[in-house]
């Protein structure tokens, strides 16, 4: 396959998963429709079958999967090329992608039928709509400025929150959304807000450059935010091209081969560690060589022209797979999962109400009052998984407040070490005499000391999401145990009514098969949460602590708090240099003494930190778990209320009309059908995804 070709398939296969998509989503819809209608037919003939938690789930899904869209993330320093990798992925120069200015906004790249730029603030201000021009022009800055912002813990502009562009191009038509973020040195507060984002998207795509390869800035972020966080990340190293230019003879091939031989050993050293999933090395499948200033010079001219070259096929290539395939199967198995519960659990329904239509009115009271027994039995299995829940809340949150508090109080014992590369190295400390010089000086040392304890937070925060992975991992267990007692209960209620035994199913079944829907969705199997541009939570199978968790303590003022450190921490150290007499010192021993001195002063204030942050570390674990057991006991008391109202709708339609038996059987039979077919209709749908 050429490379042009590679490009044509990537549209056509993202065409192919949006329909699929779709019909996923109009197969759930026509669902929803059928049992709304089964609900409203039932009040006039033997009453409801209490599925609106069914019908709320399926319209839920429906619209997310309508909605849904790929969402991408481009990080990457200052000057690595993003913007200009992201014109030549889009196939147009849309992007401020000029020799010096940057990107300064986060800006969300989504289809619109026609060209539009809004401005979102985050002081409350509503949004407003600007043009191109104006947006180019006035939301880029000079990398100078930058860097002197970055200085000085400043934002370039403080008062907005993100730009959204929708433009009207093929590749954002097919269900593609593109996060381009600011470099990664842009300023601390603002690599916090690029990180609730990462929760957000399906893929990260990480721009490197080949002339610079993996600088300490670059290794520092993907060691402090992005490592062991289990995402998927492609690394582009841009300007693959410049690595002949810089050659002293670039027709040279002897001397090209061996220079290229030597980038590629540093970034596998460097990248390697981040291209592993279930134990299989994806390095080759995550890392790529490209140049995508001149990818954009072709596709500019002629959007379908041959990439050859450039390196864009084979990335692209690779994307495709990921999408299409690996993110598309994930989504779409939660439809299916859903489709699957709602055609079991309306199967049960019409199973046990056709034998009670022939009951009479006083039989069925007895049968009713027979299986009370059975409903306080579903009321305990609740309130027991409810009780393990909270325990287990409760000890994961005192054990990773205490890991906190462990975690700050030793950073004593390591910090002369870790901090040594933090510390202002472009600034000769001996110049820290000079009056002109001081306040220069003071902001570097900040600077640094702000991106050390910022590091050192999100480093601990990935204990907390491994324990806390481990605990829902623990509860999606239990889960899967409260659900297959809940089962036999139920089973045991439709034996009692109906005066039927239910056969036990032969064959292999799994918790998916025979889970309740409130399992299914405790044990991760589905979920019906979706995301939106803010950066609230959106969930990649079930429940996801990560990203309340990253709001929480953000929320919480856990990243923020720390912040007081740098006051008294830094402030005594104003004067610390000259009162060591640096000036008859080397500069090597005045780095040692300033980092002495600094430690000094942190030690004293570690006990403080974390003794006042240990209470609002142990509210925001306990809040992932609140909100956990929140869902999930209202899911189990629908499903017992639903059942009861199933029961309840039929006794009061016996006591105030005859039903036709007959005309019901038929109808009853006639939704079922329905419900099956749609539900094979939408096996059918995923299962040609599959084949592909």
């Amino acid at each position: 396959m050429t490379p042009k070709l590679e490009t044509t398939g990537f549209l056509n296969d993202l065409d192919r998963i949006a329909r699929i998509r779709q019909q996923l989503a109009t197969h759930l819809s026509k669902m929803a429709t059928t049992l709304t209608q089964s609900e409203l037919d039932g009040q006039k003939a033997s009453g409801q079958l209490g599925l609106d938690h069914e019908i709320t789930d399926l319209t839920t899904a429906s619209t997310n999967l309508q909605q849904g869209v790929f969402r991408l993330l481009v990080l990457g320093d200052m000057k690595r090329g993003k913007s200009t990798f992201l014109n030549a992925l889009l196939g147009e120069n849309l992007l401020p992608s000029d020799v010096n200015p940057c990107t300064a906004l986060l800006t969300i790249l989504k289809y619109g039928p026609e060209k539009t730029v809004t401005i979102h603030y985050n002081d409350g201000k509503p949004a407003h709509r600007i043009d191109f021009a104006t947006f180019k022009q006035r939301y880029t800055i000079d990398p100078e400025e930058a860097k002197q912002l970055e200085q000085k813990q400043q934002q370039a502009f403080p008062d907005v929150s993100h730009a959204i562009v929708e433009y009207p191009l093929e590749l954002l038509k097919k269900g593609v959304e593109i996060v381009d973020s600011p470099g990664l040195n842009d300023t601390e507060a603002r690599n916090e807000l690029s990180l609730g984002y990462i929760a957000n998207c399906h893929a990260i795509l990480f721009v490197l450059r080949a002339t610079q390869p993996c600088t300490l800035a670059e290794r520092r972020y993907l060691e402090n935010y992005i490592k062991e966080r289990g995402l998927s990340i492609f690394f582009l190293v841009n300007a693959w091209d410049q690595v002949k230019e810089s050659l002293i003879d670039p027709d040279d091939a002897e001397e090209l081969a061996e220079a290229e031989a030597k980038l590629r050993k540093v970034f596998h050293a460097n990248l390697a560690d981040y291209c592993w999933s279930d134990g299989v090395d994806l390095y080759d499948e995550r890392v790529f060589e490209v140049s995508a200033l001149q990818a954009l010079r072709k596709r500019i001219k002629n959007s379908d022209a041959d990439l050859d070259g450039t390196g864009f096929a084979k990335f692209m290539g690779a994307l495709n797979t990921f999408l299409t395939q690996e993110r598309a199967i994930a989504e779409f198995r939660q439809a299916r999962t859903l489709a699957r519960q709602t055609n079991k659990r309306v199967q049960e329904a019409i199973a046990l109400r056709i034998p009670l239509l022939d009951k009479d009115l006083q039989e069925l009271k007895e049968r009713i009052i027979s299986v009370e027994p059975q409903f306080v039995q579903l009321a305990e299995i609740c309130n027991e998984f409810r009780d393990e829940i909270r325990s287990l809340r409760d000890r994961k949150a005192r054990q990773i407040a205490d890991s906190f508090k462990t975690y700050v109080l030793g950073l004593e014992t390591t910090f002369e070490q870790d901090f040594l590369r933090y510390q202002p190295g472009e600034l000769r400390f001996l110049d820290f005499l000079s009056q002109n010089r001081r306040e220069e000086f003071s902001a570097a040392a900040q600077q640094a000391f702000q991106q050390y304890v910022n590091d050192k937070f999100f480093a601990w925060t990935l204990t907390a999401e491994k324990e806390l992975n481990g605990a829902f991992t623990q509860l999606s267990q239990s889960a899967a145990k409260y659900g297959a007692s809940y089962t036999e209960v139920t089973d045991q209620i439709t034996e009692k009514l109906t005066g039927q035994a239910i056969h036990a199913q032969t064959g292999r079944t799994s918790d998916e098969d025979t889970a309740p829907g409130w399992a299914k969705w405790a044990m991760g199997l589905f979920s019906l949460a979706t995301g939106n541009l803010a950066g609230a939570a959106m969930a990649v199978a079930g429940f996801d602590f990560k990203s309340i968790l990253l709001n929480l303590f953000t929320s919480a003022g856990v990243a923020i708090a720390t912040a007081t450190l740098f006051g008294v921490v830094l402030g005594p150290l104003t004067f610390a240099l000259v009162s060591f007499g640096i000036g008859a010192l080397q500069a090597d021993h005045a780095r040692k003494e300033f980092i002495k001195a600094m430690k000094q002063e942190l030690v004293k204030h570690l006990p403080q930190v974390a003794q006042e942050q240990w209470q609002p570390i142990y509210s925001a674990v306990q809040e992932c778990f609140d909100s956990y057991e929140r869902e999930v006991i209202k899911r189990v008391n629908d499903d017992i209320q639903s059942r009861r109202a199933e029961l309840d709708n039929l006794l009061q339609q016996k006591q105030s009309r005859e039903i036709d038996r007959n005309a019901e059987l038929t109808r009853l039979q006639g939704v079922e059908t329905a419900i099956a077919t749609e539900c094979q209709n939408l096996e059918a749908t995923y299962q040609s995804l599959l084949s592909r």
